[in-house]
């Protein structure tokens, strides 16, 4: 690919190539208790674990902290939430409010995941993020995992799969 740069008068082009053009993996997790903790930092660690750090680098932060230049920035986006009274967590909500429009026309096609931890189904807040993202027009790389129920361990495992399947994705080029 080749950029143009001004410099005063003098117009020069520079080539960037798939080596040096590094790739970012932004995780926007909400973790108020422990486990949600856990899952936040599995999947982080797991993206961190499988891909090169030269060519992804993986950034995990707050739905509260996370501001709409960290998502025009990034390659592709690991969204985790809690199920609260039958939606997503309020700290994701806030997410959306502030980056959506500043986003809209930057980051059409951007790949993501959801990953939902639900004490009941978890439907009403997988659609209430779908029903946002498909307004972004951001591009579901897989079905939206939901952890249901009880704490179950193997929720670990689960997420950590999707952090691990998303950083090889982008470093393969796959996305």
């Amino acid at each position: 690919m080749v950029y143009y740069a001004v410099d005063s008068v003098l117009i020069y082009a520079v080539t960037m190539t798939e080596t040096n053009a590094a790739k970012t993996l932004l995780i926007v997790g909400h973790a108020p208790s422990v486990n949600t903790r856990r899952l936040r930092d599995a999947v982080t660690t797991a993206a961190r674990d499988s891909a090169d750090e030269a060519i992804v680098r993986i950034s995990a932060q707050s739905p509260l902290d996370t501001m709409p230049g960290d998502v025009m920035t990034a390659s592709a986006i690991i969204l985790g939430t809690t199920e609260n009274l039958g939606y997503m967590s309020g700290a994701l909500k806030d997410f959306f409010d502030r980056c959506y429009y500043q986003c809209l026309e930057q980051t059409q096609g951007l790949p993501y995941c959801l990953y939902i931890r639900a004490g009941h189904d978890g439907t009403a807040t997988r659609r209430g993020v779908e029903t946002i993202v498909t307004g972004l027009r951001w591009r579901a790389v897989q079905d939206p995992l939901v952890c249901r129920g009880e704490w179950d361990e193997s929720f670990i495992e689960q997420v950590a799969e999707i952090g691990s399947a998303m950083a090889v994705g982008l470093e393969a080029g796959i996305f």
